[in-house]
């Protein structure tokens, strides 16, 4: 399903001219940390409602408390993984959607959102979710594809989840019979492995070692 038809129009914008009280009762009534101000059915901006739980006036405009909104939104071609940034970078759990005219149409809800990425094949295949590591200026999103097809298997998605210190670590998610010959692969590209593995015979063997050595020390 496309993700535009996910766009919802429930809670009607409010304009300058609208109450603080009349914010205050939507915010009351929908379980929403923002809602959007339209004029001319053009975005203003956004309240976020830790702001407006806080004017004491109720009677005034919202125009008097425009210095408090927020301005994010998407476009309506906007991609799943966009939204979940912009929710993220604005802590919200509703973005305004705006028109290749740059008009309000409504907006996405996270919820809404989460559930179409949480049902996505990248989530709900089958598959192996492995994390390596390797230094930032070593990294190649090629080398990565080619070392898990080379092994016959199929890579579904692979992102960056983590830069720190030079490195980088790449969560991938794949679809395999033998994810052990892939892991030791990318040990031989000199790839850590972050994620841990039942059928890692590396560190299986690791484990047997030390469990020798420990007798042998017991002795």
């Amino acid at each position: 399903m496309n993700i535009t038809d996910y766009i919802l129009k429930e809670i009607k914008a409010l304009r300058l001219k609208d109450s603080v009280k009349s914010a205050q009762k939507i915010f009351k009534n929908y379980p929403i940390t923002h809602f959007p101000v339209i004029e001319n059915d053009k975005l203003l901006g956004s309240f976020a409602e830790s702001d407006v739980q806080t004017i004491e006036n109720k009677e005034s405009e919202l125009a008097t408390h425009s210095h408090l909104m927020n301005t994010f939104f998407a476009g309506e071609k906007a991609t799943v993984l966009e939204l979940l940034k912009i929710f993220a970078d604005n802590d919200t759990n509703i973005i305004p959607v705006l028109n290749k005219e740059k008009n309000y149409i409504g907006y996405y809800d996270l919820c809404d959102v989460l559930d179409v990425f949480s049902t996505s094949p990248f989530m709900i295949e089958e598959s192996e979710t492995l994390i390596v590591e390797k230094l930032e200026n070593d990294y190649s999103m090629g080398e990565v594809a080619q070392i898990v097809e080379a092994n016959g298997a199929k890579l579904l998605g692979v992102y960056i989840s983590e830069k720190s210190n030079d490195f980088i670590q790449v969560t991938l998610k794949i679809v395999s019979n033998e994810v052990n010959e892939i892991i030791q692969t990318f040990r031989r590209y000199d790839y850590k492995i972050i994620s841990s593995h039942e059928n890692d015979i590396y560190l299986e063997d690791l484990k047997n070692r030390s469990d020798y050595l420990q007798k042998y020390l017991e002795m």
